[in-house]
């Protein structure tokens, strides 16, 4: 959170941390008196920051607007789901927010931190998987997932250790030494969670984790995931499957048309009713089906 400015309608003095004073100097103090030391309001610590803080992020594409305004705190600590219909805006909000996108207006904190201002410290808390991402994909799997720990400056060992660890969670133990451009979708996208995983990271943001990837993998993953959320990480998922998000997430988020339709609890967005039934009221759009008679077996 950002300290407030008092309501009332004076000069502020920034002091030299970035913190407004509680009070500001009046105008015609006697130069030649002593000023007074003022109060200040006390910088919040990192555990009072939302794990992700995004605020009125918007972006354009020539004459279109993909993301119109989007506000939103993800809570540390919280399995956050973010969903919306294909074009809603989710990939373009993600990108914007963990520094692969610059925004045209808006602001991205990932615990505290500015992800434009001081992107290194930013993305050292991050672990990204980007929807259709570009892999090296030359490299076999085991490379692949040990550059990414090497490039996060992570002793060689320790980066040993975790690939191995990785690759057996993700069941690519036996694939070990196959380059990557012969997986399959779902390896490749197991894969491309383990390298994001491979520095534990605080946060976790994934867009469309489970797309391609067969059941059984799925339940894997969710595991893993549901423990890192257990142990203090936060998980930031973007779908447009409802019912895995409303068994999966605590949190949601319903973007349409690159606005925030509803976000809070899982609970609190959908009431009484199901996400699915919840999710079509908000964004609509669902079409009729007549003039399809003829579309008869009999």
């Amino acid at each position: 959170m950002t300290a407030e400015r008092p309501d009332q309608d004076l000069p502020a003095t920034v002091h030299d941390d970035g913190r407004y004073p509680t009070t500001t100097p009046l105008d015609g103090v006697l130069a030649d008196q002593a000023p007074t030391r003022l109060p200040v309001v006390p910088v919040p610590s990192a555990g009072d920051h939302p794990a992700l803080s995004i605020q009125g992020l918007a972006k354009a594409f020539g004459g279109k607007i993909a993301v119109d305004g989007i506000s939103l705190d993800v809570p540390a600590g919280s399995f956050y789901g973010m969903v919306g219909p294909n074009g809603a805006g989710k990939t373009t909000t993600l990108s914007m927010a963990t520094g692969l996108l610059r925004p045209d207006f808006g602001t991205a904190l990932v615990h505290g931190v500015d992800v434009w201002a001081n992107p290194l410290e930013a993305k050292k808390m991050m672990g990204i998987l980007p929807d259709g991402v570009r892999l090296f994909d030359r490299l076999t799997g085991e490379q692949l997932v040990t550059y990414a720990g090497l490039l996060r400056g992570m002793d060689r060992d320790v980066v040993a250790s975790r690939v191995g660890d990785l690759l057996r969670a993700l069941d690519l133990g036996k694939d070990t030494g196959t380059l990557v451009v012969d997986y399959s979708a779902g390896m490749t996208k197991k894969i491309a969670l383990a390298s994001a995983l491979i520095h534990a990271p605080k946060v976790l943001i994934l867009d469309e984790p489970f797309e391609s990837v067969d059941p059984v993998s799925a339940a894997n993953i969710r595991s893993i995931l549901d423990s890192y959320v257990a142990s203090g990480g936060t998980v930031i998922v973007s779908s447009h499957v409802m019912d895995l998000v409303q068994r999966m997430c605590d949190h949601v988020a319903v973007v349409s048309g690159g606005r925030l339709l509803a976000a809070g609890t899982v609970d609190e967005v959908r009431g009484a009713m199901s996400l699915e039934d919840k999710f079509v009221e908000l964004v609509g759009g669902r079409n009729e089906t007549e003039g399809l008679e003829w579309l008869r077996t009999s």
